[in-house]
């Protein structure tokens, strides 16, 4: 058993429900968490010495069983959908007495001091418990780090129970099955049971951040990636899965400020984590060299197989989970922002792969185009390895963040335009998806051309050049991009068949337009004007 390095205060522990402090190791360093972990016999380590770690169930969130309690304080402020599911208090406090009570009988638990927001001005204090070791060392890798000093005086704001050896019961706990992810704002409290995926503890911080600071600080909060040029300049990425998000952000001309969650404030912008969480399928040194090398002692490979009879990790097996990841904190990337906070953004770029071909590559949008996009969070994913399926799904998710959205999304979009207007930000759309046709019979984008579309656009090469309207969806086309053919500009003229160009783009604007009735009522009549003619 590795002995804590800092001793935390019994009448702590005891407020909070736990009992057991004399098996409870707190602000344990990475190292004793590792060596923690190989103990009990739940990791091995890589031939790169990074901790490979099983999640076990669950690899990957579980939205249909994350709860937001339903209560006076969010009642009538959380917008209640599919992803902000409302569960009565009373079964909050079954559930946390069954994870104290759960807690208590385990032999060793983990406690860790840390976190979120690196601009101080909104800094959150939470305080994780876990059931595993690796849980914690995840809290490591991802929030932000006290001092040793300020820790004599921590006080914690909000708590994360994490007892993935729990498993809940539906009748009596108001779940949905053994799992669940319970979110309480009247009681500070994020209960994680049944589930050991590391990402629900990242995402329950940024779902509360996502309330409290648009709702009561007046601070936009954005899912997405942000890096500054030698000159100050900020960039800010959005973007869903598989549009490109992580690859585009990381320059080795920019520094990283973040490749996930940050904050908009009057000032600046600034990282809600102290870590990235990135995605390991196919990974290769040659395209992502920052993640590649980042796999080293301190940081956790989640649900990877390996090359057999080694401990080499194989980034191609998908065996297990697509969702294979990696935890480090940001100082592992070489050319990261540190502290992590930025100036206000000069340029936003909306990343979407649009699998049916007909968005263009890059073009300008206004504010009412940006903030109708920006609730549409449109991407294209194209079907797996199921035999005979061609067609790619459309996906749209507010804000590109639905599920951690407490929020209408009109309230993120509205700071959005506002912020806009208020520092002259220029929005592109980027289709990082494809061109000459859909997928299946077109191909797509080259990166070296969306690269050189990006530098253009934060290079001010895009400022004066003239452009054109697209006739489908009404956003502004530069008519020519250094580095880039023109004929690759206009998406129509890819396409042998202009017809079948034609029926697809009025398809995917008539997807547009069905998936925002839902949000027409939260938003302005200027906003609406801004759909594409379907």
């Amino acid at each position: 058993m590795s002995v804590p390095t800092i001793s935390i205060p019994t009448g702590k522990l005891v407020n909070l429900g736990l009992s057991r402090t004399e098996s409870i190791h707190y602000q344990s360093t990475p190292e004793e968490l590792v060596q923690d972990t190989l103990r009990i016999g739940e990791g091995v380590l890589t031939d790169t010495g990074a901790l490979a770690i099983n999640t076990g169930e669950f690899t990957g969130r579980s939205p249909q069983d994350k709860f937001t309690v339903k209560d006076e304080t969010t009642a009538d402020s959380v917008h209640w959908n599919n992803f902000n599911i409302p569960i009565d208090e009373k079964y909050f406090h079954i559930v946390h007495t069954k994870i104290l009570e759960y807690l208590n009988e385990q032999p060793e638990l983990w406690v860790r001091d840390c976190y979120a927001c690196a601009d101080p001005r909104y800094r959150l204090n939470i305080r994780v418990v876990t059931e595993k070791p690796w849980t914690n060392l995840f809290a490591y890798n991802m929030f932000l780090r006290p001092e040793e000093e300020a820790l004599e005086d921590f006080e914690a704001e909000w708590h994360v129970l994490s007892a993935p050896g729990l498993r809940l019961d539906p009748a009596t706990d108001g779940t949905r099955q053994h799992n669940g992810a319970i979110v309480s704002f009247k009681h500070k409290t994020i209960l994680i049971a049944g589930t050991g995926y590391t990402g629900e503890t990242k995402k329950g911080i940024f779902t509360i951040l996502n309330y409290i600071l648009p709702h009561e600080e007046n601070v936009l909060s954005m899912h997405c990636s942000a890096n500054m040029g030698a000159d100050g300049d900020t960039a800010v990425f959005f973007g869903l899965s598989g549009t490109g998000k992580t690859t585009l952000s990381a320059d080795p001309k920019r520094k990283l400020i973040g490749d996930d969650e940050h904050g908009w404030t009057k000032d600046g912008i600034f990282n809600f984590e102290g870590g990235c969480y990135a995605k390991l399928i196919n990974l290769s040194e040659e395209k992502e060299p920052e993640i590649f090398n980042a796999i080293r002692p301190g940081a956790i490979v989640e649900n990877v197989k390996f090359f057999e009879g080694t401990n080499k990790i194989n980034f191609d097996d998908a065996s297990i989970t697509e969702n294979t990841r990696v935890s480090y904190p940001l100082d592992f990337i070489s050319n990261a922002q540190i502290p992590s906070v930025g100036n206000l953004p000069r340029n936003i770029f909306f990343l979407t792969c649009d699998a049916y071909g007909v968005l263009p590559p890059i073009s300008r949008l206004t504010k009412e185009q940006a903030m109708y996009q920006f609730i549409s969070g449109y991407t294209a994913k194209v079907a797996g390895t199921e035999a005979g399926v061609t067609e790619p799904k459309p996906t749209f998710s507010a804000c590109f963040g639905a599920p951690f959205l407490p929020l209408h999304p009109g309230k993120y979009a509205e700071m959005l335009g506002q912020k806009m207007e208020e520092n002259e930000v220029n929005v592109w759309l980027i289709n990082t998806g494809w061109t000459g046709g859909p997928y299946g019979e077109g191909h797509r984008m080259k990166l070296g051309h969306t690269r050189a579309m990006i530098t253009a656009a934060l290079e001010g090469k895009l400022d004066d050049v003239e452009t054109v309207a697209d006739p489908v969806f009404g956003v502004a086309v530069p008519k020519e991009v250094p580095g880039v053919p023109t004929d690759v500009l206009t998406p129509r003229n890819t396409w042998t068949d202009k017809d079948a160009f034609d029926a697809k783009a009025k398809f995917l604007a008539g997807l547009f337009v069905k998936n925002f009735e839902k949000y027409a009522s939260g938003v302005s009549a200027d906003v609406l004007a801004a759909a594409p003619k379907a």
